[in-house]
Order: structure tokens, then C-alpha cells, then sequence
């Protein structure tokens, strides 16, 4: 059987258990299962960059592209959860400390300025690979792939895929024709992001300072700017328009990514907090939670998996609604994926 062959079956498979699962519901969007120990081991010998080390003066430089919560007490979650395995709810009161998060994702410029500096190697680049959604590959591509995710196909990983290279070798945040140093970073783990932080003297918001950002001083709504996705027939996030593999519309002006500096979407002058890309979280993953007021919650103390908040450009409501503040999902602290990254925190 020819590669090509093998792929197109994966694809069909994907198809059907996508149809099957979209009428029972909406939870398949198949991101938490972009794990590296579910195609292979660590490599003997590999080890995280830990000795990052940062300049004092980056945290007074980017304060100025951050947003102040003011300390006070929240609420996080809902008692109206959609996805319920995901363990959205319930809701429950939190009190934060004051904090600054970033305004915009971390873009590929500012990654591009860290990697320079310190020499750091992502995990996709030590691994020699990611995840990319085939819709963004050319057919050269797709041909040279001998693995995708059994339960959704589109989910190819592709050799040389990273950061600087989000569709493979032979695409460049720095090509001519599209230009994406001012679009998030993609193709970084949580241990990328918390290496960037620490150089940068900061850190990843915990996940319900994330949320609290995310909610822009609205209470019990949906999305950061209130609960009706496009107000005023005006597009908010970027996300997925169309028919969810195969036809994107492309209705919000993005098939992929966007700039970072697109879609302010609450009060607190927020970017791109929902869609884009998906945002890595300081917080151990964990379904269950008490309704106990908790202060200043960092999550469990150990576990398996990261949180991740806010979804993506390949988020649709028909099977992947989390676009939402209270929504999550979880990856191995080592995955990475084309639609992945983060933004950064420091406690006020």
C-alpha cells in the first residue's frame, strides 16, 4: 500500500467517526490527543533547556503591552457546562492577587528575538517534528506522511514542522507572500512557553487568572465580549467557518492564523483570548473541582497533562466548541500542534 493510499483510508476513517460522533456531540475536535507518547517515546538522553536565563528590564519593557487585573474576587466555570467531561464546571468564586497578562499572544517575533538570544531549540525542533492540520499542507507534503492521529486524520505530523516552519520545510514565517512574524507562535510545548517566560522574568497565567482575563468583567457569558458570537454581524475570533474538515469559508478573513494585534474582544482591551490559537496554562488538568471559594487556585500539584484555554482557527461549534471562557482541554507538557501557542503573566 502507498503511502498516499494509507493516508486517504486514515482520512475516510476519520470522516465516518467524525459523522458518527458529531450527532451523539460536539466534543471530538481530537486537540487533546495531539501526545507524543501516543505515537512514541522521549528519545533517550533528551532533556528541557532549564537554565534560561532573563534581563531584569524585559519585565518593565512589556508591561507596557500588558493588561493590570486589579486583586479582587471572581468567579470561574459555570453551572451550565456544554462539555461536561471537560469539567467546566461548576462555577465557583476565586480570589486573585493582582496580576498583568499579556494584551497579545506571544507572536514570532518576540519568539524569534528569545530563540536569537539564548539559542534555545524547541521541542519540535529536538523531536524533528509536529502536528499540522492537513488543510494547510500542499499534496508534496501530505504524500511524505506515514502519520496522523487515528482518530482525526487531518491531524498529520509532519517532519521539520515547527515554529519557524509552521506547514512543514518548505513553508517560512518570512516568505514573501505571507509574511507572519506579527502572527502568534505556534508549534510550542508548555515547556517552550515556560522557557520563553522565564526569560522574559514572567510567567503562564494559572488557569483561572486566564479565565478572569478571559471574561473581561462580564459575568455568566459565553464568550469575552457577551453571548452572541458575531454582535452586529461582526466577526469577534478567528475561528472556523464552513463545513468542519473540508470547507473553510474563510468568512473571518483567516484560513489559518491571524496577526495577533486582530479581534480585541472584551474590556480589558484583550486580543485574540478566543480562536487563533489555543493558550497554554500554568495549571495540571484535573476535571473535578470544588465549589469551595479558593485564593489564588494554581491547580493540582502534579499530573499528566496541561491545561489549555481558548480554542482556535480550527474551532467550530458544530464539533469543537471551545471557544468559550469556561471551556478547556488538556496536552502533554512535550505536544505541540499548528494550533498552539500561548501568552504570558506576572504577578503585580
Amino acid at each position: 500500500m502507498t503511502v498516499l493510499n494509507f493516508y486517504k483510508i486514515q482520512m475516510l476513517i476519520g470522516y465516518f467517526y467524525l459523522y458518527v460522533n458529531a450527532v451523539k456531540d460536539n466534543s471530538n475536535c481530537q486537540c487533546s490527543k495531539l501526545n507524543r507518547q501516543l505515537i512514541f517515546s522521549r528519545q533517550e538522553g533528551y532533556c528541557i533547556v532549564n537554565n534560561i536565563k532573563f534581563n531584569a528590564t524585559n519585565v518593565i519593557k512589556e508591561k507596557r503591552k500588558m493588561v493590570k487585573i486589579n486583586a479582587g474576587t471572581y468567579f470561574i466555570g459555570t453551572n451550565n457546562p456544554i462539555l461536561v467531561a471537560d469539567g467546566e464546571g461548576p462555577k465557583r468564586e476565586v480570589v486573585l492577587d493582582s496580576f498583568y497578562i499579556d494584551k497579545f499572544e506571544v507572536s514570532n517575533k518576540e519568539f524569534m528575538t528569545f530563540v536569537s538570544a539564548t539559542g534555545y531549540m524547541t521541542e519540535a525542533e529536538n523531536f524533528g517534528d509536529s502536528f499540522v492540520f492537513e488543510g494547510l499542507l500542499t499534496q508534496t507534503t501530505k504524500d511524505k506522511v506515514n502519520k496522523a492521529v487515528a482518530q482525526a486524520p487531518w491531524w498529520l505530523l509532519v517532519k521539520q514542522a515547527s515554529w519557524q516552519h509552521p506547514e512543514g520545510p518548505n513553508s517560512n514565517i518570512t516568505c514573501t507572500y505571507l509574511v507572519r512574524m506579527d502572527h502568534p507562535v505556534s508549534h510550542v510545548s508548555w515547556n517552550d512557553a515556560v522557557a520563553y517566560c522565564n526569560w522574559m522574568g514572567m510567567r503562564l497565567p494559572t488557569e483561572a487568572e486566564w479565565e478572569v482575563a478571559c471574561r473581561g468583567e462580564l459575568s455568566d457569558r459565553l464568550y469575552p465580549w457577551g453571548n452572541k458570537l458575531m454582535p452586529k454581524n461582526q466577526h469577534k475570533a478567528n475561528i472556523w467557518q464552513g463545513n468542519f474538515p473540508t470547507e473553510n469559508t474563510e468568512e473571518d478573513g483567516y484560513k489559518g492564523t491571524s496577526p495577533v494585534t486582530m479581534f480585541s474582544q472584551n474590556r480589558y482591551g484583550l486580543h485574540n483570548i478566543v480562536g487563533n490559537v489555543w493558550e497554554w496554562t500554568a495549571d495540571w488538568w484535573v476535571i473535578k473541582h470544588s465549589s469551595d471559594r479558593l485564593i489564588n487556585p494554581i491547580g493540582p500539584s502534579s499530573g499528566s497533562d496541561k491545561v489549555k484555554k481558548g480554542g482556535s482557527y480550527l474551532c467550530h461549534k458544530s464539533y469543537c466548541y471551545r471557544y468559550r471562557c469556561a471551556a478547556r482541554s488538556q496536552n502533554t507538557p512535550d505536544s505541540s500542534a499548528g494550533n498552539l501557542g500561548f501568552r504570558c503573566a506576572v504577578s503585580a
